[in-house]
């Protein structure tokens, strides 16, 4: 197995799913599949994909911004996006979708829109064709992600579409661990330390 901290040179992990191991120790990030949205020298910020919430739907979210959604839209699921500005919406779509004020481009057919306009779009059934809605993020500070990962506490993965958008949210950590080859079950909190 070889994973992307072996590779000589900067990590780029721009648009690439961060698998939290069983050693974690975070219960934050506790099975967490993280689509990484930015990472660079100056740090790095994701959003986790398979924590929903249990109390909040999109029809929340939307009642408290006075956007009347479609039926559609209301049911939709808000998830946990991470611990940082838990209050801020941030949406992880399809790249059928740009933003007129900004979206950011992730690297394998994502993007990533923090603006109103597109949960208007998306209230109207106008929006990205698929779409994750979450609150908050995670971030990380310069070298730390990458100390993370040097100590077994992520596994990278390439992204697919339908890893990230069609894979129920409880699925998502034991099909991400499997598209790499890994049995979820041989991985254990002591794995990597000698």
């Amino acid at each position: 197995m070889t994973s992307a901290h072996s590779e000589i040179g900067p990590l780029d992990l721009n648009g690439k799913l961060l698998v939290a191991m069983p050693s974690m120790g975070d219960s934050r990030f506790e099975r967490s599949v993280i689509m990484l949205c930015a990472h660079s020298e100056k740090g790095a910020m994701g959003l986790i994909l398979n924590k929903p919430s249990a109390d909040v739907r999109m029809s929340d979210v939307l009642d408290q911004l006075e956007i009347q959604p479609s039926k559609k839209a209301a049911a939709m699921p808000v998830h946990f996006g991470g611990p940082v500005e838990t209050g801020r919406g941030f949406v992880l779509h399809s790249s059928d979708y740009q933003s007129s004020l900004h979206t950011l481009s992730v690297p394998g057919g994502f993007g990533m829109t923090a603006t109103l306009d597109i949960l208007e779009e998306i209230a109207r059934d106008q929006g990205p064709s698929r779409a994750i809605m979450m609150l908050g993020y995670a971030g990380w500070g310069p070298g730390q992600l990458e100390n993370e990962i040097g100590h077994n506490g992520w596994l990278t993965a390439d992204a697919s579409a339908n890893l990230v958008f069609s894979t129920s949210a409880s699925d998502k950590w034991v099909e991400t661990v499997k598209s790499l080859g890994i049995d979820p079950l041989g991985l254990s909190s002591t794995a990597g330390h000698a």
